[in-house]
């Protein structure tokens, strides 16, 4: 029997205790003979650490009909959010008689895309509605997403506008401010609710996002909770939790929003977002403006109700 006389006892003990086992059986101490793993590395590195955090996909480009499936792909694909059978409500800002040159609405080749992917995923049904602030019929017409929708062609998709004696009065315990408030059936009673906001200045709470979107599902006089909105809007996302936060960033408003109207005022960043958790897509989004979180209102009562990340640095943004 040979020993390698290069193997170096210093630096590895695996070969020390191989030499030991040589020790041993040599003196009839060890009945199995000895063994040496030489094909392992003497110093393995360590397994690398798995990123936990959740995932926040940006995908941006000139086309923007793709924009919606290149950031989905990043997250799993829609098929993680929307399951066969299940009724789905995508809900864009359709809130304004403008055109989508203007920025002041979710851009409806990002709408069209959006619903399409949840008919890809297997849905049952898909509802597309806002709660308008000027003219309804104006509104669904001017700002291109009622035609893009109903280009789709599918009998499972319906747009449509909210019937006010359709809103349900609901008591929210966890709520700090708004205690009841009411919400249209169709968004409580879907099984997947999609937020697809455009990302655009607000005069009274410095931006529009997701969280602000929400307003679009709710009936009363949502006027009044402009006062102290930061905590209100936290207080209503927990009666109608998101499923899933897509942010239209393919053209900004800078100013004059929510309504807009100059051209001018409008950014084209070619940009859409997507993220499971509200809190960090419009932390997210906030940054294209050069905000931080702390100059959004509502960002921090929501992460301290637990509903998101407010800390940029606790999701991973990937690239889609």
């Amino acid at each position: 029997m040979s020993i390698d006389h290069n193997m170096s006892l210093d630096h590895d003990p695996r070969r020390r205790e191989f030499l030991r086992q040589v020790a041993a059986f040599t003196a009839g101490a060890l009945l199995v003979p000895p063994m040496l793993d030489i094909g392992a590395s003497a110093a393995e590195p360590p397994p690398a650490p798995v990123d936990r955090r959740p995932l926040l996909a940006v995908a941006s480009g000139k086309d923007w009909a793709v924009l919606p499936g290149r950031a989905l792909a990043v997250l799993g694909g829609m098929g993680n959010f929307v399951k066969p059978g299940q009724k789905v409500v995508v809900k864009p800002n359709i809130g304004w008689d403008r055109t989508p040159e203007q920025g002041a609405n979710t851009h409806p080749l990002v709408v069209a895309a959006v619903v399409q992917l949840c008919l890809d995923a297997g849905a049952g049904s898909v509802q597309v509605f806002d709660r308008t602030c000027n003219n309804r019929e104006r509104c669904y017409a001017n700002s291109g997403i009622q035609a893009a929708v109903e280009a789709i062609g599918s009998d499972k998709v319906r747009i449509f506008h909210p019937d006010d004696r359709r809103v349900v009065p609901v008591r929210i315990a966890k709520g700090k401010v708004v205690t009841e408030w009411g919400f249209y059936r169709e968004a409580l009673e879907c099984d997947a609710f999609i937020n697809l906001p455009v990302a655009k200045h607000h005069g009274l709470s410095r931006l529009t996002l997701g969280f602000k979107n929400l307003m679009g599902i709710i009936g009363g006089k949502r006027g009044d909770l402009h006062k102290d909105i930061g905590q209100k809007l936290a207080d209503l996302y927990w009666a109608r939790p998101v499923t899933l936060t897509i942010i239209d960033a393919t053209r900004i408003l800078l100013r004059h929003g929510p309504q807009g109207g100059d051209v001018a005022d409008v950014e084209v960043r070619d940009t859409v977002i997507a993220c499971a958790d509200p809190v960090a897509a419009d932390v997210h989004a906030a940054g294209l403006f050069g905000l931080k979180p702390a100059d959004i209102p509502w960002l921090g009562p929501a992460a301290a109700a637990g509903h998101g990340i407010i800390d940029p640095d606790g999701v991973r943004v990937v690239q889609g």
